[in-house]
């Protein structure tokens, strides 16, 4: 019998469980944490050109260029705002099941040198403009209002385990903004993100609408889960900076990099459909 994207079954199983024995065994073993070796040409050129595009975009920009940014600046939230509860249900009914969301850093080999295993967990619905169908028809509400999101690119339900700290990072195009909706925030402690020179707290029904272009960082010090719906969306834009911005977003979804996630993702639910026989 064939899985996904033609792998047997057997194949993804192995493919899902051994990635993560990998990284399950690094970790324990104490090992510094670093993306993986060998990128794809448009993470490792990316990096180098990113500062001259960021300029190039900011200055086309039909919003503000501030860390965080005004929510009604994007009308779309309101509707996530409106429907926060149902989105938090379908969560925590598919994303929060053992085995159900895997680590960040087991599905994308690039966020390994700042997820560790276990502590980041993500439970994908769409992966830079590719929609992952199996999860969608899970979570039918949330499906219905993260495609009413204009310039989508990725949605997820993201998971930061108690005691996590994600260190100092950014994003890799300012043609791209981020959204979270607050869904699950504990209050037994201290649950937090520094974007810039701002620090921002996350409350549960509430956007939170920031550039993660600039420096950011997250501290998990409570004894729960965080758990916020992330959004990825394009920045409203003029030309010429659309263009440039297009271009990367174009040779990002046909790169080996945003693929590898892709399949990653697939061949992770498959192995936990498996083992739910």
């Amino acid at each position: 019998m064939q899985g996904v994207a033609g792998m047997s079954d057997t194949a993804a199983i192995e493919k899902a469980i051994s990635a993560a024995r990998f990284h399950d065994m690094a970790a324990a073993s104490g090992a510094s944490l670093a993306a993986e070796p060998g990128r794809p040409l448009i993470v490792r050129v990316g990096k180098h050109l990113r500062g001259l595009f960021d300029r190039l975009i900011a200055s086309s920009s039909q919003v503000a260029n501030d860390a965080v940014l005004d929510v009604r600046d994007f009308p779309w939230t309101a509707l996530l705002r409106d429907d926060w509860q149902a989105i938090r249900d379908e969560a925590i009914a598919v994303a929060l099941r053992e085995g159900a969301a895997p680590s960040l850093a087991t599905i994308s080999p690039d966020h390994r040198a700042i997820a560790e295993i276990g502590m980041w967990r993500s439970f994908f619905l769409w992966g830079y403009g590719f929609p992952i169908e199996e999860n969608l028809a899970r979570c039918p509400k949330t499906a219905r209002l993260v495609a009413e999101v204009p310039g989508l690119v990725s949605a997820f339900f993201s998971i930061l385990a108690p005691g996590t700290h994600i260190p100092d990072h950014r994003g890799v195009s300012k043609g791209l903004i981020t959204c979270h909706l607050g869904l699950i925030v504990p209050r037994d402690g201290d649950v937090r993100m520094r974007v810039g020179d701002r620090v921002v707290r996350w409350a549960e029904g509430e956007t939170l609408v920031f550039d993660d272009t600039y420096r950011h960082e997250v501290w998990n010090e409570t004894g729960g889960n965080r758990v916020v719906l992330l959004i990825q969306f394009e920045r409203p834009l003029r030309r010429p900076g659309k263009w440039f911005a297009d271009l990367f977003l174009g040779i990002a979804r046909r790169s080996a990099f945003v693929r590898e996630a892709r399949d990653n993702v697939l061949a992770w639910n498959a192995a936990m459909k498996q083992l739910d026989i």
